[in-house]
């Protein structure tokens, strides 16, 4: 089961063991973690489970294409404060390549 660590506004880490198969939104709204809403349940059409991806992960976490769908940039448009790592995280499904992953929301100061 990989190991996520989920940075919060507040500077404090909250390291989750994440469980294979689930999205990462799903994972979040699970363990409580308040900044990641998931409103629309993963459908796209929102974007509530904005967070930033840690660099060193950002291709592990893309799809097998390689690209974000058109529909997640659209809903990315409307989400606050959108970088380079910005996902939503109901688009990356929790698997073993994962463990280690650090991932911050919106707000949250990195060191990455």
């Amino acid at each position: 089961m990989p190991t996520i660590t989920f940075t919060l506004k507040d500077g404090t880490k909250q390291e989750i063991d994440a469980p294979n198969g689930l999205s990462l939104m799903e994972v979040a709204v699970k363990e409580g973690i308040e900044a990641i809403e998931g409103t629309c349940g993963g459908g796209l059409a929102c974007a509530t489970c904005h967070l930033y991806v840690q660099p060193e992960f950002k291709d592990t976490t893309m799809p097998e294409d390689g690209e974000i769908s058109e529909e997640e940039e659209d809903m990315l448009d409307l989400a606050f404060d959108v970088r380079p790592e910005s996902r939503l995280c109901c688009q990356i499904i929790v698997n073993d390549e994962l463990d280690g992953l650090q991932v911050a929301v919106p707000g949250a100061k990195t060191d990455w």
